[in-house]
């Protein structure tokens, strides 16, 4: 088991787990992992968190505390299903606009139906594109949110760029992802669970258990936080930090456009 982690410097553009692939290759992966478990994407989270994701999107959209007013246009990344979007719509009091990006057409499938029966629909607009190439002008959101997506974008320092560019001076970034436990007793059972229990679950609930595998092993190889940080800090973000959820088992990142 490689549990070597990337650095600052990169390396996920060609770790498929702990697989290394071809420049390019890591993409098209990535995409049929999510194809297969886009029906059941919540219980994945569940899974991979032991329900606690639920409580740490909702500190998320809370940081972020976007205004109860018109005119706040925020786009969530890699957000396919609509777990962020929602919550920032319901936080605003169904005032913010909130576009929800995904390059994976099974995943935005699910969130357009979500929608629909959440009666929020019209706050919301669904677009099938890459984190590594955004389709929007520059300066054209106040917020951009990622939540467990960007360890799965190949090419993280491109999407960071990207991130940059489409904000409004004054906005903020916000990216939630699963990290490094900084608790001796805690990251040992938290290699338990995730390495022993998770993909045996995942396929006795679905019939499958290599995209939880890799999901498990992408963890692992994602920068520490203090190496994310520095990543985005590269990337022109200002005043950026973070906070561990859980024992650093997740850590939230904030940064702003200045």
């Amino acid at each position: 088991m490689s549990e070597q982690r990337t650095t600052a410097d990169g390396g996920m553009e060609t770790a498929y787990g702990f697989k290394q692939v071809g420049q390019g290759e890591k993409q098209p992966l990535v995409n049929e992992v999510f194809h297969r478990v886009a029906d059941r994407y919540d219980l994945m989270n569940d899974l991979m968190s032991a329900g606690l994701h639920r409580l740490w999107k909702d500190g998320m959209v809370s940081w972020l505390n976007p205004p109860k007013r018109h005119g706040f246009r925020s786009l969530d990344v890699a957000g396919g299903t609509g777990d962020i979007a929602f919550r920032i719509v319901e936080a605003s009091n169904r005032n913010a606009d909130v576009t929800v990006l995904d390059i994976n057409g099974s995943m935005l499938k699910v969130g357009e139906e979500r929608a629909l029966k959440r009666g929020i629909a019209e706050n919301l607009t669904f677009v099938e594109a890459n984190a590594e190439e955004l389709p929007f002008e520059d300066n054209s959101f106040d917020a951009y949110t990622i939540a467990f997506g960007i360890r799965n974008v190949p090419r993280i320092d491109v999407a960071l760029s990207e991130a940059y560019r489409v904000l409004k001076p004054g906005g903020r970034f916000l990216c939630l992802e699963f990290s490094e436990v900084d608790m001796p007793l805690l990251d040992r059972i938290y290699d338990e669970w995730s390495f022993r229990a998770i993909p045996p679950i995942g396929k006795m609930v679905t019939g499958d258990d290599e995209p939880y595998r890799y999901l498990v092993e992408s963890i692992r190889k994602f920068p520490n936080q203090k190496d994310f940080a520095a990543m985005i800090t590269r990337a022109g973000f200002s005043r950026v930090t973070w906070r561990d959820y859980s024992g650093g088992i997740a850590a939230l990142h904030s940064g702003w456009k200045i």
